[in-house]
């Protein structure tokens, strides 16, 4: 059993990644702005919820303290260009073995090598907030610690079924995702790590 913290444990990410990492039997720590909207991790006796700030240095360190592992499924729409790299370098305070960041799809490389935000067609009206994440992206890549992105190759299938399992795939803005299979691919990650220090795609098998 590992001590895994998950930052953004409220979004449909996190909540995934909460419930696949006990259902492994890890020790889990959620970590969600306001504890008192998410009542039903409480009920879990596997589960600690805790309120914390992913862009706070010292409050990051001190919650990750004695844990394995960070997932970090954050983000913030309001001032994305300050929150992404300031998120970074927080959770680089952790001192924890493994740290998984979530990645976009937008700033992964296709099989050509150019990024799916540079491709043709691509949507570009969010382009501020691709080069955002693409911002944190490169503190995360600067870093000397064990981290590992990871993204949908394409987007979310926010209402597809788990099919129980992934495969890695290059961006491709047609790929799919559920949130089971992603988080599938994450808690691997953690438990048999295979990728280091690079940003991998993920789709349903």
């Amino acid at each position: 059993m590992s001590g895994i913290v998950v930052f953004g444990a409220g979004g449909r990410a996190g909540r995934a990644a909460v419930a696949e990492a006990v259902r492994r039997g890890h020790r889990v720590t959620a970590v969600v702005r306001d504890p008192a909207r998410h009542p039903g991790f409480a009920a879990d006796g596997a589960v600690r919820v805790v309120a914390g700030d992913v862009t706070d240095g010292p409050g990051v360190a001190r919650i990750a303290a004695g844990h394995d592992a960070v997932i970090a499924a954050v983000y913030d729409p309001a001032a994305p260009e300050d929150f992404f790299p300031s998120a970074v370098r927080a959770l680089l305070t952790a001192e924890v073995p493994r740290l998984v960041w979530v990645g976009l799809a937008s700033v992964l490389a296709t099989g050509d090598g150019t990024a799916l935000m540079d491709t043709a067609g691509y949507p570009q009206e969010y382009r501020s907030f691709y080069l955002a994440h693409a911002a944190g992206n490169q503190v995360l890549r600067a870093a000397g610690t064990d981290w590992l992105i990871v993204s949908p190759a394409g987007d979310f299938d926010h209402g597809g079924a788990s099919t129980g399992g992934y495969r890695t795939a290059p961006a491709r803005a047609d790929s799919r995702i559920t949130y089971a299979d992603f988080a599938i691919a994450l808690l691997d990650e953690i438990d048999t790590p295979k990728n280091h220090r690079t940003h991998i795609g993920v789709e349903s098998r």
